[in-house]
């Protein structure tokens, strides 16, 4: 039977309740009994005047709207107002009923701009959600996994500006030339002269026109692309076709995938140069191992982690040495009289270390032009072989133990299963594959917000659950009283 004027009931008139349109299963109606949204009112009181001005819009609303936006992936804060206007949970989450007029999309922006601004509001909330959930015992802090992903930054891949490349200081660069001096006294050797700090001049003009910055420029210096509208973002390369300008997020979490900490730098910074402001972070955890791909495995960051007691769990890499010669493996170390024996069972010497912490050693190029294992040694012209050990190179041996041992290989392949599995969740259902905030400031409220909303989706989902099986199991325990009861009764009677 066909059915006909279904339009009809438009127009009708209805008396309904708010809580009785949203599912007593909805993800919104689940994170909001996860958490007490209070808190955010302590947060932003000091920017507030508490007895002068017109009332404002509620706090915990104008948090909530981003929240919404990051966990339903809708693309911008103007699509998001759109949705509010009819999504009857979305109403029922900000606390406004099917009459209130919506606000409008740039007013977030604006309390961004005028109270949020320079502040760490939205890492604090983060850590107010993360502290809620080792409150319910559901992070172990004893592994932690660590890495980065990239986010496309808000910025034209053609219209960018070359300016100088000023060298970045390593966080472990005054450590580093201790260790170097006392080596080199160690050895005889006079002390390293100081680097001169002065930097070559900046690029001038106003960064609106790039050919004309592009000619100011000395020839002699080292230069880097910059976007010209978020010049704060970094030059990403990753293969042959992706080349765009993006930001680096540096993510810390555990082994049951919570997110325990996060920071953001630009694209072109390697991960092992700004792991130390993640590591600050994380360190307060008190973990007793920290999983990390390729990129980090450097002397620096085994030999902190080393000193502060904590395990480092790296992977295998290749040697570097080229096809058809000697790998650096197969010169032996005499850690007695600290020289190498070749395969060739000649010696090699200390000789000097360098700025970079390396120590050099060097063979006698009359034994090396004898030997029959020239061919696979060395292709130099005085027929000398150069072996380079970092000063902090037993940390590095003391990495590769733990990466034998019993166990830690299972556990390294872990990260498929948390680190990474985060970045593909947040990426695929979040919107973390770009951003359309200009600015760094902007980035990390985007990731602050983002990672709060899959540590809350997670929370809420596990309380659900252990509140659904509490009911089951006294739904069974009174069943099984019940039947308890009509025995007792039957062999009485």
């Amino acid at each position: 039977m066909m059915t006909k004027n279904t339009d009809k009931k438009r127009e009708q008139m209805m008396m309904f309740s708010m809580d009785d349109m949203v599912p007593q299963n909805h993800m919104l109606r689940l994170i909001d009994k996860a958490i007490n949204w209070n808190f955010i009112y302590d947060l932003v009181e000091e920017k507030y005047c508490p007895d002068n001005g017109r009332p404002s819009m509620d706090p915990v609303m104008l948090i909530k709207i981003p929240f919404i936006q990051y966990l339903y992936e809708i693309k911008s804060m103007r699509q998001t107002m759109k949705e509010i206007e009819v999504n009857v949970a979305y109403r029922w989450f900000l606390g406004l009923d099917m009459l209130d007029p919506v606000p409008h999309f740039s007013t977030f922006g604006k309390n961004y701009t005028r109270r949020f601004k320079d502040t760490d509001l939205f890492e604090q909330i983060f850590s107010k959600i993360l502290e809620d959930c080792m409150k319910y015992k559901l992070v172990n802090t004893e592994q932690i996994f660590v890495d980065a992903t990239h986010v496309k930054a808000c910025a034209n891949s053609k219209k960018m500006r070359k300016r100088v490349a000023h060298e970045q200081a390593h966080w472990y660069e005054e450590e580093l030339n201790k260790e170097i001096e006392k080596d080199r006294l160690a050895h005889g050797k006079k002390p390293l002269k100081k680097k001169d700090d002065n930097q070559p001049p900046a690029s001038g003009g106003t960064g609106n026109d790039k050919d004309s910055i592009s000619e100011e420029l000395p020839e002699d210096v080292k230069t880097q692309k910059c976007s010209i509208s978020d010049p704060e973002s970094g030059w990403f390369r990753k293969g042959e076709h992706k080349h765009v300008f993006a930001y680096a997020v540096e993510t810390a979490c555990d082994k049951h995938g919570w997110i325990l900490g996060y920071t953001v730098h630009p694209g072109n910074e390697h991960d092992s140069r700004t792991f130390k402001a993640l590591y600050d972070k994380i360190s307060k955890l008190n973990p007793q191992m920290v999983v990390a791909d390729a990129g980090y495995k450097t002397p620096a960051i085994a030999h902190r982690l080393l000193e502060d007691g904590i395990q480092p769990l790296f992977p295998y890499t290749r040697p570097k040495t080229k096809e058809g010669f000697f790998g650096k493996h197969e010169f032996a170390y005499d850690e007695y009289y600290d020289c190498y024996i070749c395969p060739g069972a000649h010696i090699l010497t200390y000789s000097t270390t360098n700025r970079s912490g390396y120590k050099e050693y060097k063979s006698c190029g009359e034994h090396c032009a004898e030997c029959q294992c020239l061919s696979k040694c060395t292709e130099s012209k005085d027929h000398v072989k150069l072996i380079t050990r970092h000063v902090w190179e037993e940390y590095m041996e003391v990495v590769e133990d733990i990466r034998h041992t019993i166990g830690n290989r299972q556990i390294y392949q872990l990260r498929k299963e948390t680190i990474e599995r985060i970045f593909g969740t947040a990426k695929e259902q979040h919107g973390f594959r770009y951003t359309q905030y200009v600015g760094k400031a902007r980035m990390e409220m985007k990731a602050g917000l983002t990672f709060a909303c899959m540590n809350l989706k997670k929370l809420a989902k596990i309380l659900e659950k252990r509140g659904w099986n509490t009911a089951r199991f006294l739904l069974i325990l009174k069943k099984i009283k019940r039947k308890e009861v009509l025995k007792e009764k039957w062999c009485w009677a």
